[in-house]
């Protein structure tokens, strides 16, 4: 009987050797948008621990589209030159590397989540004047973002697309858009957050203009040969609001662009969301858009247990787990989840030929 989990993924021409994905977790451990050692060692190590593919944070792709000062970018040579050699490793260890791109639009500027997460006001050295779709903040304790120009928004996109070009420099395979979380992308879909009168906001075809024009030059920069994966919320948890009903229509158009699998995630655009916290409470999203669009689907939220992954896997509703926290937690997982469903797997030659001196 096969272990749907061990079964390889095929990706355009990226063939990845398991459905176990690290997902992208921010580190707040970079020098002005530069990974450091402690990402070849986070990264490194989720690749020695047998996940099949290995996706880095959320990175700017330009300064100001970083969440806090400490996050990583991808918007200079300086950032490829560093970014290469974790890819080099990560795909030494049988693994695929991954990143994700971003800009967080109106939540940025903000000082790492261990600190407090408070906003760094933008008169402060290590602070700046976040930009969004329109001047409303997140929150009451957040800065009143500066509303984008459409020239802006077409300088914006141009920048993701730059930065795919310097992914691949970098010698990443797999690249992600993150249209999630109330960061920028998310934040022109919703109607809680966008309330432009332009082509960029009203109706959803407008709202959805900036993801799908940033989308589309992406897969332009893009090789034939390689995927592109989107991250989006498929709610927000709140009425009138983002849904799953426009996010099914968001696939559908994301499909027709180029785009190869879609990471369901939800929620991040409000505070006022209402959501019910349980081990899978995301993966009927990633169910639903699969069936619905005939995407690709990428499942996340509360997955921790090996059998709970290969039900999901099993029963259809994904073609991929991605896991944060327990693999922050365990980062041998996908070890140990071989040995719980009785599927031989390599272990690193390091550790089956060590032996004590």
């Amino acid at each position: 009987m096969s272990v749907k989990l061990f079964e390889p993924i095929k990706l355009r021409d990226v063939e990845v050797k398991n459905r176990i994905f690290v997902s992208p977790m921010c580190q707040y451990s970079a020098v002005d948008g530069v990974p450091t050692d402690w990402h070849m060692v986070h990264l490194g190590t989720r690749a020695v621990g047998g996940a099949g593919l290995v996706m880095a944070e959320a990175s700017g792709v330009v300064p100001a589209g970083r969440i806090s000062p400490s996050c990583t970018g991808i918007w200079g040579d300086q950032h490829v030159d560093a970014w290469r050699p974790i890819v080099e490793f990560i795909k030494g260890q049988g693994a695929t590397a991954s990143i994700q791109l971003a800009h967080a639009g109106r939540k940025a500027s903000h000082v790492p989540s261990w600190e407090g997460g408070a906003l760094i006001p933008e008169d402060e050295p290590t602070g700046w004047k976040p930009f969004a779709p329109s001047d409303l903040p997140f929150d009451e304790d957040y800065a009143i973002p500066q509303a984008l120009t459409v020239d802006e928004i077409h300088h914006l996109t141009d920048a993701f697309g730059a930065a795919a070009e310097r992914s691949l420099a970098a010698g990443f395979e797999v690249i992600e858009l993150h249209f999630a979380h109330g960061y920028l992308a998310h934040e022109f879909l919703s109607p809680i957050s966008n309330r432009r009168e332009d082509e960029y906001g009203g109706s959803l075809e407008n709202r959805a203009r900036f993801a799908l024009e940033t989308t589309a030059k992406v897969r332009e920069v893009i090789p034939d040969h390689l995927p592109l994966l989107v991250r989006i919320s498929a709610s927000e948890y709140v009425h009138g609001g983002w849904d799953l009903e426009q996010s099914i229509q968001l696939c559908k158009w994301l499909k027709d662009i180029g785009v190869d699998m879609i990471d369901a995630s939800s929620g991040g655009n409000s505070p006022a969301q209402i959501m019910e916290l349980y081990p899978g409470y995301q993966v009927p999203f990633a169910a639903a858009i699969r069936e619905k669009v005939g995407i690709a689907t990428g499942a996340v939220g509360l997955i921790t247990e090996v059998r709970q992954a290969e039900q999901i896997l099993a029963d259809g509703e994904a073609d991929v787990v991605l896991l944060a926290r327990e693999l922050l937690r365990n980062p041998y997982w996908p070890l140990t989840a071989a040995h719980e469903l009785g599927h031989d797997i390599k272990w690193p030659l390091q550790y089956t030929r060590a032996k004590p001196e």
